[in-house]
């Protein structure tokens, strides 16, 4: 089996510097200590209310980081020049709601096919490799590719829910949801990433799905590291993806 690669999203470094408007801690450092500890990209979500990831921070980490950056946006005219002016080595396009307080689901590649399409054309004309972050759902998948987007990211937000509530039955069901719709991507000629509250306690049965090639983490890597420190809590999670694997 390929070895699993390791994105860790530093977007709530920045949502601790933002609580009080302070210079820090900043993210680009966050960042440069993720890829000494192993991670094998950095994922930002600039959002459109810049409530925790700046402007500032989407050019520091594009001019300076020596691993990929895969910058997380919505579908909208502000953040398609953002990104054509930076060209990150991939850009994930996610749903997005002001009253949120994290993303809540897949993005509707289906239902939104039209008004996608341009974004996916044009980021790809400039070298961004384009992932369309969705729900474990064929319809998504074949409407992602119908798209040309040559990757999926898919939510795993579900799946940890359920492991966090104890529902057995869901979490069997999350998990088939899963592992199906990795399978059928990869039919589709899809790579397959995927994403979302993901922990060490959630973690393994995920990494140990064969068609998953990336998994992007942030927010639990974040929290733990005022435990731990950052490269502990990545480390950790390297080695239970490896764990994972290799099992």
């Amino acid at each position: 089996m390929t070895r699993l690669r390791l994105g860790v999203n530093i977007d709530h470094v920045a949502t601790i510097r933002n609580a009080r408007g302070a210079p820090y801690p900043d993210p680009l450092r966050a960042a440069r200590l993720a890829a000494a500890a192993g991670a094998d990209g950095i994922t930002a979500h600039l959002r459109e209310d810049r409530r925790h990831i700046s402007d500032d921070d989407i050019d520091n980490l594009a001019r300076e980081l020596t691993i990929p950056l895969n910058l997380e946006m919505a579908a909208t005219e502000e953040m398609l020049a953002i990104a054509l002016a930076h060209k990150p080595h991939a850009v994930c396009l996610v749903p997005e709601k002001r009253e949120e307080r994290t993303t809540e689901g897949g993005i509707d590649a289906a239902g939104q096919h039209n008004h996608l399409k341009p974004f996916v054309v044009r980021l790809s004309a400039a070298g961004i490799r384009v992932s369309m972050f969705v729900d474990p759902d064929t319809r998504q998948l074949e409407a992602s590719r119908s798209l040309g987007a040559p990757v999926v990211e898919l939510c795993t937000g579900g799946y940890c829910e359920a492991v966090f509530a104890r529902d057995q039955p869901a979490i069997a069901a999350h998990l088939d949801a899963a592992r199906k719709s990795a399978a059928a991507a990869a039919r589709l000629g899809l790579e397959v990433h995927a994403g979302h509250g993901l922990t060490y306690d959630n973690v393994k049965p995920i990494a140990a799905i064969p068609e998953v090639r990336e998994l992007n983490i942030g927010h639990f890597l974040v929290g733990e590291a005022i435990f731990v420190g950052l490269e502990a809590s990545i480390k950790r999670m390297r080695a239970l993806m490896d764990e994972a694997r290799a099992q």
